[in-house]
């Protein structure tokens, strides 16, 4: 037994943040979080990138996708690196070495929902979710080609 220190009543506590499905179509976001990985086999490269979107309706919400990078499916990393490049075209980055280029990036994304697969299904998801399916410039506000959003810190060239 653990004593919490003070005594907290339910009534006083805040209330939480929808999980509900966001409803599909174009939402203004600002890139918020971008960070390197492994693909789930481990045998490649993806960038998880955090979403949050800023409207018209539905600020505050977050949308998460995994953009691969490289991958062994020639496929997966094409795709990958399509979606990669609408993403710096829709928030004007010409090239990008690190993936904290990418942050404070704002755009618009095609929210959509996806209901289960049999895959899925056989997977324990049971539930329709939302993903990201497309990627735009913000009208009249993209940052010029070439211009970061956030720029990421010069790093040493050891890595130190």
């Amino acid at each position: 037994m653990a004593f919490l220190g003070e005594i907290f009543d339910v009534n006083a506590m805040p209330e939480g943040k929808s999980y509900d499905l966001i409803p599909e179509g174009w939402y203004n976001a600002v890139i918020s979080k971008a960070d390197l990985g492994q693909t789930k086999a481990g045998n490649g490269q993806k960038i998880d990138v955090r979403f949050d979107i800023t409207g018209p309706m539905h600020q505050g919400r977050a949308i998460f996708t995994a953009i691969n990078v490289r991958n062994p499916s020639q496929k997966a990393e094409e795709i990958g690196r399509q979606q990669l490049g609408e993403i710096m075209r829709a928030i004007g980055l010409s090239q990008v070495q690190d993936t904290d280029q990418l942050v404070g990036g704002q755009l618009q994304i095609k929210v959509k929902v996806k209901n289960p697969s049999d895959e899925d299904k056989a997977r324990g998801y049971t539930e329709s979710r939302n993903e990201v399916g497309g990627y735009k410039a913000i009208a009249g506000s993209a940052a010029p080609m070439g211009a970061a959003p956030n720029p990421a810190p010069a790093k040493a060239p050891w890595g130190a």
